[in-house]
């Protein structure tokens, strides 16, 4: 009689290619979670700030009293105070912030520099300076002002991409041009300004701090349609610009049209950050803020163009209600934000110094 002996079964241990997939799915539900986490409190924080900025002032009205006169009822005082006065210009101060961001982002994203934002690099100054030509010069108002200022955005841009693109377009020597266009068209507008007549002088100097005074419903629409027609357009481009980051030839391997992907996102990067400018003036450092927070936030490899909107509209909100009424005298949201960012802007050049970077 045989004996067989029984047979050992072993059970192999899952794979270490199994390990890293599960690893690689749960990091990017963990993302996830918390990009939606984040993007829900900013936008709690924005819907709070722009309430409690409807509410308080020289004359505090109830939350009650604030939601029927933007339901469009009539409210004895509240009617003007915060439909005519406080609505517009909180939600100027939103469209405005969502669009300087957004405007802010996509450029630092496209050059991988943090330095690399429109108001850095000198397309706020040389709308600014043509809007101050615009007013004093040649006695323009209204759209006619928005229009050059428009016009001269987008003419800055081209300027500082021929100036910079010698052998490719480098993200240092593009920032340096910028900065240098920069300086010329700020030196044109004190120029201007200090031949100014008196009653040019006080319209004129909103482009060279930026301010909400005298916030209308047409400022609003201009941005307003300017951020619904081209925000979802940057959205669209959020993944091609991230596949950029590794390099041209990499993302022209992944499927990305990268040329066309970049102008896309220059050209409406562009009108949004003159529209807002025409609109308010140069807000500064938004743009050049509202990136980063948003990126320190969000975490690592989240997508940021909505959490960067969320921040510069808090940004503005929160520094327009605090040059209104925290200090003894009021001060435009320019100078307040000017007062923020410039702190920040020195930090990432001794940073950037130190560890070796270029800028």
């Amino acid at each position: 009689m045989t004996v067989t002996a029984p047979v050992r079964r072993t059970v192999a241990p899952p794979s270490s290619g199994t390990d890293a997939l599960d690893a690689v799915v749960a990091g990017r539900r963990r993302r996830r979670r918390r990009w939606r986490v984040v993007t829900g409190a900013l936008l709690v924080a924005v819907l709070a700030v722009y309430t409690v900025s409807l509410m308080v002032g020289h004359t505090f009205y109830p939350l009650e009293d604030v939601l029927r006169v933007a339901a469009g009822q009539d409210v004895e005082g509240a009617s003007f105070t915060v439909g005519t006065l406080r609505l517009p210009r909180a939600t100027l101060a939103v469209v405005c912030g969502a669009a300087f961001a957004m405007s802010g982002i996509t450029f630092q994203t496209m050059l991988r520099n943090p330095l690399a934002s429109p108001d850095i690099i000198g397309i706020t100054a040389g709308a600014s300076a043509a809007a101050a030509v615009g007013i004093v010069v040649l006695g323009l108002t209204g759209w006619a002002v928005s229009g050059i200022a428009i016009g001269a955005g987008l003419g800055t841009a081209l300027l500082v991409h021929l100036l910079a693109a010698k052998h490719g377009v480098a993200g240092s020597r593009l920032i340096l041009v910028g900065i240098g266009l920069a300086a010329m068209f700020d030196s044109v507008t004190l120029h201007v300004l200090d031949g100014a007549a008196e009653w040019d002088l006080q319209t004129a100097m909103r482009w060279l701090t930026g301010s909400l005074n005298g916030s209308q419903w047409e400022n609003v629409a201009l941005v307003g349609v300017a951020l619904a027609l081209l925000g979802p357009l940057l959205l669209a481009q959020t993944r091609d610009l991230a596949a950029t980051q590794l390099g041209d030839d990499t993302a022209a391997a992944l499927g990305v049209r990268v040329q066309r992907s970049r102008l896309t996102a220059v050209v409406a990067a562009v009108v949004l950050i003159a529209c807002a400018t025409a609109a308010t003036g140069p807000i500064a450092f938004v743009a050049f803020l509202a990136g980063p927070i948003a990126a320190r936030i969000v975490g690592p490899n989240g997508p940021l163009l909505v959490p960067a909107a969320l921040v510069g509209a808090l940004l503005v909100l929160v520094a327009d209600l605090a040059g209104q009424y925290l200090f003894g005298t009021r001060f435009p949201v320019g100078v307040v934000t000017g007062v923020l960012g410039a702190p920040y802007l020195v930090y990432l050049v001794i940073r950037t110094n130190r560890t070796g970077g270029a800028l």
